[in-house]
Formats: structure tokens, sequence, C-alpha cells
């Protein structure tokens, strides 16, 4: 079965990718549309130069990067606090920002409480 074509609010990719940024971000819910409006950050801007050159893999500190879609096809390294995480970037990723990508916190998974914990975890036995 043929995958669907993809769509951002009645566009296809192709029409997107014409539209310029501020275009663009007439399309993009209020809080990217605010950040596109007020302008690039110097980071976001040579970010975005780099992408335009090299059309390879990426890699940046920007997580509040809004994804362009100019940007669909690459690969991105995304700063997550200790290491750069590689983030391929697909349609259905345009509007989103680069941060919502590279979790900077792990999910946290709880064992059993260690021995003197509770009152009574002092009554367990020790194997």
């Amino acid at each position: 079965m043929a995958r669907k074509a993809f769509t951002y609010q009645g566009m296809t990719l192709e029409e997107l990718m014409k539209l310029s940024v501020q275009e663009f971000a007439e399309l993009v819910p209020a809080r990217q549309r605010r950040s596109l409006r007020r302008g690039l950050t110097e980071p976001q801007k040579v970010l975005l130069k780099h992408i335009r050159s090299k059309k390879a893999s990426v890699k940046t500190h920007t997580r509040d990067m809004v994804i362009i879609p100019e940007m669909v096809g690459i690969t991105i390294r995304i700063y997550q606090g200790k290491d750069f995480v590689p983030i391929a970037i697909t349609e259905e990723m345009v509007g989103h920002f680069l941060g919502e990508y590279a979790m900077t916190r792990k999910s946290l998974k709880h064992n059993a409480p260690g021995i003197g914990a509770t009152k009574s975890s002092s009554s367990l036995s020790v194997r």
C-alpha cells in the first residue's frame, strides 16, 4: 500500500520549499511563528548557512531553531548536554523545534527500596 503524501497546512513539501521563512512563519503555530517573526538569532543564522552550504551532517547547540522545509533530508547532530545526538530530519518534523528530538533527561526507573529505606524493609531477609 502506498504511503499517503505529506502535507502541512494543506501544502505539499515542494510548495513549502518555495516559500520564504517569513511566508512559512504564517503557517506554523503561535510559538514558532513568534520565534520566526522576531528574526533568527546569530547562532540560528550560522546553522542555516551551514545547512545551505553543506547539505550533510551538521553539529549544533541551537536547540531553539524551528525546523523549516529546506532542512528536510539532512542529518543534524543536536547537543543534548553531554554529547551530540544525530537526528535525521523528516517532513513530519517541519514546524517543530530541534530540541524536541534530543531529550536532555533520561527516564528514571526505580527498583525495590534498599534495606533501611522504610520500617517494613528492615524485616526483609537479605539474600
